[in-house]
Protein backbone atom coordinates (compact mmCIF):
# COMPACT_ATOMS: atom_id res chain seq x y z
CA UNK A 1 0.00 0.00 0.00
CA UNK A 2 1.19 3.34 -0.89
CA UNK A 3 1.58 6.58 0.87
CA UNK A 4 -1.84 7.53 -0.38
CA UNK A 5 -3.52 4.57 0.22
CA UNK A 6 -2.26 4.55 3.70
CA UNK A 7 -3.48 8.56 4.33
CA UNK A 8 -6.61 7.33 3.30
CA UNK A 9 -6.78 4.36 4.94
CA UNK A 10 -6.12 6.65 8.24
CA UNK A 11 -8.25 9.84 7.73
CA UNK A 12 -10.77 8.49 5.13
CA UNK A 13 -11.66 10.23 1.41
CA UNK A 14 -10.91 13.62 3.26
CA UNK A 15 -7.70 15.37 3.13
CA UNK A 16 -5.86 14.78 6.30
CA UNK A 17 -5.27 17.91 9.06
CA UNK A 18 -1.98 19.03 9.41
CA UNK A 19 -1.58 18.24 12.76
CA UNK A 20 -3.09 14.79 12.52
CA UNK A 21 -0.64 13.81 9.38
CA UNK A 22 2.13 15.36 11.47
CA UNK A 23 1.12 12.93 14.33
CA UNK A 24 1.11 9.83 12.39
CA UNK A 25 4.49 10.63 10.99
CA UNK A 26 5.49 10.79 14.84
CA UNK A 27 3.99 7.50 15.47
CA UNK A 28 5.92 5.69 12.79
CA UNK A 29 9.36 6.78 13.84
CA UNK A 30 8.35 6.05 17.59
CA UNK A 31 7.51 2.69 16.47
CA UNK A 32 10.56 2.32 14.32
CA UNK A 33 12.83 3.42 17.70
CA UNK A 34 11.19 0.66 19.69
CA UNK A 35 11.87 -1.45 16.80
CA UNK A 36 15.55 -1.06 16.73
CA UNK A 37 16.08 -1.21 20.65
CA UNK A 38 14.40 -4.83 20.83
CA UNK A 39 16.22 -6.20 16.89
CA UNK A 40 19.30 -8.19 16.99
CA UNK A 41 21.62 -8.27 14.89
CA UNK A 42 23.12 -5.65 12.63
CA UNK A 43 21.55 -6.22 9.56
CA UNK A 44 17.98 -5.36 11.28
CA UNK A 45 19.32 -2.64 13.06
CA UNK A 46 20.85 -1.15 9.87
CA UNK A 47 17.53 -1.37 8.26
CA UNK A 48 15.24 0.16 11.22
CA UNK A 49 18.33 3.07 10.88
CA UNK A 50 17.64 3.38 7.22
CA UNK A 51 14.11 3.73 7.50
CA UNK A 52 13.88 5.91 10.48
CA UNK A 53 16.39 8.51 8.71
CA UNK A 54 14.17 8.13 5.35
CA UNK A 55 11.00 9.02 7.61
CA UNK A 56 12.65 11.90 9.82
CA UNK A 57 14.68 13.78 6.85
CA UNK A 58 11.12 14.01 5.17
CA UNK A 59 8.40 14.82 8.22
CA UNK A 60 11.66 17.46 9.13
CA UNK A 61 11.97 18.79 5.60
CA UNK A 62 8.14 19.34 5.26
CA UNK A 63 7.86 21.29 9.01
CA UNK A 64 10.42 23.50 7.87
CA UNK A 65 8.97 24.57 4.15
CA UNK A 66 5.18 24.27 5.27
CA UNK A 67 4.40 23.91 8.66
CA UNK A 68 6.67 26.18 10.65
CA UNK A 69 6.19 29.15 8.66
CA UNK A 70 2.54 28.84 9.00
CA UNK A 71 2.84 29.12 12.84
CA UNK A 72 5.39 32.05 12.75
CA UNK A 73 2.27 34.25 13.70
CA UNK A 74 0.34 32.06 15.84
CA UNK A 75 2.81 30.48 18.02
CA UNK A 76 5.67 31.84 20.48
CA UNK A 77 8.12 32.37 18.20
CA UNK A 78 10.52 30.51 20.58
CA UNK A 79 8.91 27.46 20.38
CA UNK A 80 9.34 27.12 16.43
CA UNK A 81 13.06 28.40 16.94
CA UNK A 82 13.43 25.81 19.44
CA UNK A 83 12.06 23.33 16.74
CA UNK A 84 14.19 24.45 14.04
CA UNK A 85 17.27 23.67 16.19
CA UNK A 86 16.40 20.43 16.98
CA UNK A 87 16.05 19.77 13.55
CA UNK A 88 20.19 20.94 13.30
CA UNK A 89 20.61 18.64 15.69
CA UNK A 90 18.90 15.44 14.28
CA UNK A 91 20.11 16.44 11.08
CA UNK A 92 23.87 16.10 12.81
CA UNK A 93 23.08 13.05 13.93
CA UNK A 94 22.11 11.56 11.05
CA UNK A 95 25.04 12.71 8.82
CA UNK A 96 27.21 10.90 11.46
CA UNK A 97 25.00 7.73 11.30
CA UNK A 98 25.33 7.76 7.43
CA UNK A 99 28.63 7.44 7.47
CA UNK A 100 28.76 4.79 10.23
CA UNK A 101 27.68 0.60 9.69
CA UNK A 102 25.84 -1.16 12.52
CA UNK A 103 30.06 -2.79 13.34
CA UNK A 104 30.88 0.98 14.04
CA UNK A 105 31.66 1.36 17.48
CA UNK A 106 28.98 3.69 19.06
CA UNK A 107 26.68 2.94 16.26
CA UNK A 108 24.12 1.93 18.68
CA UNK A 109 24.62 4.88 20.93
CA UNK A 110 24.41 7.41 18.18
CA UNK A 111 21.32 6.08 16.95
CA UNK A 112 19.72 6.04 21.08
CA UNK A 113 20.70 9.30 20.87
CA UNK A 114 18.95 10.16 18.26
CA UNK A 115 16.02 8.88 19.18
CA UNK A 116 16.18 10.23 22.95
CA UNK A 117 16.58 13.69 20.95
CA UNK A 118 13.54 12.94 18.76
CA UNK A 119 11.17 11.69 21.15
CA UNK A 120 11.69 14.62 23.38
CA UNK A 121 11.20 17.00 19.87
CA UNK A 122 7.67 14.83 19.58
CA UNK A 123 6.69 15.43 23.17
CA UNK A 124 7.40 19.47 23.30
CA UNK A 125 5.57 19.33 19.52
CA UNK A 126 2.15 17.75 20.32
CA UNK A 127 2.22 19.15 24.13
CA UNK A 128 3.05 22.57 23.45
CA UNK A 129 2.90 23.78 19.49
CA UNK A 130 0.01 21.50 18.51
CA UNK A 131 -2.20 22.85 20.90
CA UNK A 132 -1.46 26.09 20.75
CA UNK A 133 -1.48 26.09 17.17
CA UNK A 134 -4.93 24.18 16.65
CA UNK A 135 -7.44 26.88 15.58
CA UNK A 136 -5.48 29.25 14.68
CA UNK A 137 -3.81 28.01 11.73
CA UNK A 138 -6.19 26.10 8.19
CA UNK A 139 -5.43 22.57 9.33
CA UNK A 140 -7.18 21.16 6.48
CA UNK A 141 -5.08 23.27 3.59
CA UNK A 142 -1.89 22.91 5.66
CA UNK A 143 -2.73 19.27 5.67
CA UNK A 144 -3.29 18.82 1.59
CA UNK A 145 0.29 20.63 1.01
CA UNK A 146 1.89 18.73 3.57
CA UNK A 147 0.76 15.64 2.26
CA UNK A 148 1.51 16.94 -1.09
CA UNK A 149 5.23 17.41 -0.44
CA UNK A 150 5.90 14.62 1.71
CA UNK A 151 4.73 12.56 -1.73
CA UNK A 152 7.05 14.68 -3.96
CA UNK A 153 10.06 13.86 -1.49
CA UNK A 154 9.06 10.35 -1.31
CA UNK A 155 9.24 9.87 -5.22
CA UNK A 156 12.10 11.89 -5.51
CA UNK A 157 13.84 9.98 -3.23
CA UNK A 158 13.36 6.56 -4.47
CA UNK A 159 11.28 5.98 -1.24
CA UNK A 160 13.96 7.48 0.34
CA UNK A 161 16.82 5.08 -0.86
CA UNK A 162 20.26 6.68 -1.45
CA UNK A 163 22.21 5.07 -5.02
CA UNK A 164 24.84 2.69 -3.62
CA UNK A 165 28.17 4.58 -2.93
CA UNK A 166 30.86 3.16 -6.00
CA UNK A 167 33.24 0.55 -4.34
CA UNK A 168 36.77 0.77 -5.20
CA UNK A 169 36.48 -2.73 -7.03
CA UNK A 170 33.60 -1.38 -9.34
CA UNK A 171 36.05 1.41 -9.76
CA UNK A 172 38.19 -0.64 -10.83
CA UNK A 173 35.70 -2.66 -13.15
CA UNK A 174 34.32 0.96 -14.38
CA UNK A 175 38.07 2.19 -15.31
CA UNK A 176 38.89 -1.22 -17.00
CA UNK A 177 35.86 -1.22 -19.10
CA UNK A 178 36.34 2.53 -20.58
CA UNK A 179 39.85 1.44 -20.83
CA UNK A 180 38.86 -1.40 -23.03
CA UNK A 181 36.74 0.22 -25.18
CA UNK A 182 38.78 3.08 -25.41
CA UNK A 183 41.38 0.32 -27.45
CA UNK A 184 38.68 -1.07 -29.56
Amino acid sequence: MGLVGKITELFGSGAPDAIGLLEEDHKKVKKLFRQFESAEGGRAKQRIVAEAIKELKVHAQVEEEIFYPALRNVVEEDKVDEAEEEHHVMRLLIAELEKMTARTSRYDAKFTVLAESVRHHIEEEESEVFPEAKGKIDEAALGERLLARKQELMQRNGRGRRPRKATRASRRSQIRRRADEALR
